[in-house]
């Protein structure tokens, strides 16, 4: 990887070529201020049970109503259950927090999607499946991995309960321009290698503040070639580098996706709409503050050993020794990092046995992801002393996995298959870690506790979990394929 920087200019001149998040950032500013920012409006707002109590409680307290009552979408996903019956415990804070949204969303006419509808998933999983999310847009969540849909070309990020109500009842935002960084991602991944290799490659060398004030652009030859699961998986793990914003420029591929989708335009709009979009790219003169760029074809499998996602390693590595670093603050935060994940310095990766497997989340649910997971499963077991569980992004993601047979080759292979949800991506729901148990996760944080009190989370990619679950310890999914 190498690292540069270029001197920022005034990207709102015009003297210069702009990227593609001044382009998006300009075409929605409704109002400058002297302090530099500027009021947004806002195109679309997804609605979850999580960040939407205060916001629509505000609204009644104001007497105020939602102002574009279709440009909202709501669907509760974090809180509910993935398990066959999908049951809440009726006094539990999750049935408490559906309650609230089916009533709200009732209450304020914002469109709802029940948990029971063939529509429901996560909301970074359902937004690009419906249409809802489209390049150039400005799309907004109370959810901090609302970054996914800059895959699309959109300036998607997350927003915190009061901006939420500020959205509902205005349709704009007040916000900073971000600077702009470039990540250029040039030559080809190896057998073995997935795009969340990639993220947490970046990440560990760029670190989690690596992007912070920064709206990340994704480029480089690599671009054209990859599926948009992996660009959303790519622009969702931008928030862990510390960036609110990771965009990709819209092409061919962006747009064979969308095409024909329940929400996405039509006819004679469709061709509109695809004449502005391919003019939302980066300009060839564009400057950028700052540039990365990554051989993927130096890249092997990674797993993080830590909590946060930072402290990775690949596969074939070892755990780091906190007494070689030199500065106090690092050495500090590595140690505590090893104490709360019961690690030994120099310890082998793949010497770390596990507990629990997790294949979901809205980084890693969608039907790519499952195949990747499955190819590894297909005609193997999981080991007697791992409890492994894939949860599908959206109802849509299982129900095409079941017509390919994924769910099958999953249950034969001991994995417990389970409906559309966040589940143990973060312990707000029935599937957790019990205190001291260890999980290969493809979810995005481990942070302590994230997946339960006292858990242990170790991230990886698909394919990589289900080697782990197989193996009963974090294992390069490589010799698994050769």
């Amino acid at each position: 990887m190498s690292i540069g920087r270029n001197a920022p200019g005034d990207h709102r001149t015009g003297a210069m070529g702009r990227t593609l998040y001044d382009k998006v950032w300009d075409d929605h500013t409704v109002k400058g201020y002297p302090d530099g920012s500027c009021l947004l409006y806002i195109d679309r707002h997804l609605v979850q049970e999580v960040s939407s109590p205060q916001a629509f409680a505000g609204l009644r307290q104001a007497g105020r109503k939602v102002r574009r009552s279709a440009a909202n979408i709501a669907v509760a996903d974090h809180a509910i259950a993935t398990g066959g019956a999908r049951r809440l415990a009726p006094d539990g804070l999750a049935a408490l927090q559906l309650r609230r949204l089916e009533d709200n969303a009732r209450d304020f006419a914002v469109p709802y999607i029940p948990v029971s509808d063939p529509r429901h998933g996560i909301v970074h999983v359902i937004g690009p499946e419906l249409g809802f999310t489209l390049p150039g847009v400005t799309l907004v969540c109370g959810d901090s991995h609302t970054c996914t849909h800059g895959a699309f070309g959109a300036l998607a990020f997350g927003i915190g309960a009061s901006e939420c109500e500020h959205v509902l009842a205005t349709q704009t935002l007040r916000q900073s321009r971000q600077k702009r960084m470039r990540v250029r991602l040039e030559g080809v991944m190896p057998d073995g290698v997935a795009i969340k290799d990639v993220s947490l490659a970046l990440i560990s060398r760029i670190g989690t503040g690596g992007g912070t004030g920064h709206a990340i652009e994704y480029a480089g030859s690599a671009i054209p070639a990859l599926p948009m699961e992996a660009r959303m998986t790519l622009c969702n793990m931008s928030v862990e580098a510390g960036s609110r914003v990771g965009m990709v420029a819209p092409d061919e591929r962006t747009f064979a996706y969308l095409e024909g989708r329940r929400m996405a335009p039509r006819g004679v709009l469709w061709e509109r709409a695809l004449d502005h979009w391919r003019g939302l790219p980066s300009d060839p003169d564009a400057v950028f503050d700052r540039d990365v760029a990554i051989d993927l074809g130096k890249l092997a499998p990674y797993v993080t050993w830590g909590t946060n996602p930072s402290e990775a390693v690949p596969v074939n590595g070892r755990i780091p020794d906190p007494a070689s670093e030199t500065d106090a603050g690092r050495r500090g935060r590595l140690a505590r990092s090893l104490d709360y994940m019961a690690l030994e310095p120099g310890m082998r990766v793949e010497d770390i046995g596990i507990d629990r497997v997790f294949i979901g989340s809205c980084t890693n649910s969608r039907i790519d992801d499952l195949r990747a997971a499955a190819r590894v499963a297909a005609g193997r077991k999981v080991s007697a002393r791992v409890r492994a569980m894939v949860v599908p992004g959206s109802a849509a993601v299982r129900m095409q996995a079941e017509a390919e047979g994924l769910d099958r080759i999953f249950r034969d292979a001991g994995f417990d298959w389970r409906e559309a949800g966040c589940s143990m991506c973060v312990a707000m729901n029935e599937d957790r870690l019990a205190p001291g148990q260890r999980c290969a996760s493809t979810s995005n944080r481990n942070f302590e506790g994230r997946q339960g009190v006292g858990g242990r989370t170790h991230l990886m990619s698909p394919a990589m979990a289900a080697a782990a679950a197989i193996a009963g310890h974090l294992a390069d999914v490589r010799s698994f394929l050769s």
